[in-house]
């Protein structure tokens, strides 16, 4: 699962108003952070924020999917980290209400 840079870039583009944020590599992917704290990463082209008792149900609501992997023993759901509904991609400044 490959993450595309130019993905990146338009995440970094998308997130700019909440800077200032650190990003890098992280296990494949990309992992963004704000004063040392990972909020969101990028796993192939999908975005996932970090996620907690009381954001969870809106991701679930809204049909959004727990981050994923495979290993031999089956599916693991990391379930700290959601996909986010695609129509924030359109929506910027609700994609940052999302990002907060």
């Amino acid at each position: 699962m490959n993450t595309s840079s130019q993905f990146v870039d338009y995440v970094r583009e998308l997130l700019a108003p909440l800077a200032p944020f650190t990003d890098g590599k992280f296990f494949g992917g990309h992992a963004m952070k704000y004063q040392g704290i990972q909020f969101a990463m990028i796993m192939g082209n999908t975005l996932y924020f970090r996620v907690n008792a009381n954001t969870r149900p809106e991701y679930e609501r809204r049909g959004c999917q727990p981050f994923s992997y495979s290993t031999k023993k089956g599916l693991v759901e990391v379930r700290k980290f959601y996909s986010l509904p695609e129509e924030l991609f359109e929506q910027p400044e609700e994609l940052l209400v999302w990002a907060r």
